[in-house]
């Protein structure tokens, strides 16, 4: 009895050959979300990382008004989910005009939502520098921009390099959130392909391994740099 069960299990349960048999059939499909995946990731990364350290920068500022805009913005995106984002971006957005496609939407998305812990990263990291640095710089006349740039986040950078690596990580992830707009990406075609299929198991232990690859290495930068500062601080 075991053992016709253990051979229809393998027949037609969920991991049954036939399953992943038809996955390696159609895994370029796979292999083209992974490659839209990282695109949409770099697209987002660039966004989020230059946004971030403006934001950042100008939260550290001394006119209030500015640090405000600045926090009005950091807690708008940091308490609002990134898929509601997605939703009026993608379909709220086209009702005055503006029509964006899925690719385009992804990038802007992620990159604004992610932008707003990057800038939180390099507030930290700039309040962790001393304040006779900036007084050091605009002793010299330096502005607050150049005082920023060529003393301050040289010395900041070490411990906000970690930070900013986990949050690399996370943006990878959370492109996974265009899937429900269609977009290519690893998420919608593990989902797309196996409900067409009912090869479910195949589909989504594939999504999973294709965002390991990509997000694994990172994390083990993020710790080995994390690991690297603690022990120039102990010395």
């Amino acid at each position: 009895m075991s053992y016709v069960f253990a051979v229809s299990w393998l027949q037609e349960g969920p991991f049954a050959l036939r399953r992943w048999a038809a996955l390696f059939e159609d895994l370029p499909l796979f292999i083209q979300s992974f490659f839209y995946t990282i695109g949409l990731s770099i697209g987002a990364l660039i966004i989020a990382f230059i946004l971030g350290v403006i934001i950042g920068i100008s939260s550290a500022a001394n006119n209030r008004f500015i640090r405000t805009l600045m926090r009005i913005y950091v807690e708008f995106f940091q308490n609002t989910p990134l898929l509601i984002q997605v939703f009026f971006v993608y379909y709220g957005l086209p009702l005055v005009g503006i029509i964006l496609d899925t690719y385009t939407t992804g990038i802007l998305c992620v990159g604004l939502y992610h932008a707003a812990y990057i800038a939180e990263v390099i507030r930290s990291g700039i309040g962790s520098v001393n304040k006779g640095q900036f007084e050091a710089g605009q002793s010299q006349g330096f502005s607050y921009w150049e005082t920023m740039w060529y003393i301050v986040l040289p010395q900041a950078i070490n411990p906000m390099l970690p930070p900013i690596t986990n949050q690399v990580v996370n943006l990878i992830k959370n492109t996974s959130t265009i899937a429900v707009i269609s977009g290519a990406d690893i998420m919608f075609t593990a989902n797309s392909w196996s409900s067409f299929n009912l090869n479910y198991v195949p589909a989504f232990a594939t999504a999973a391994f294709l965002y390991f690859i990509l997000c694994f290495p990172l994390t083990k930068l993020s710790t080995y740099l994390e690991k690297r500062n603690k022990e120039a601080y102990t010395r």
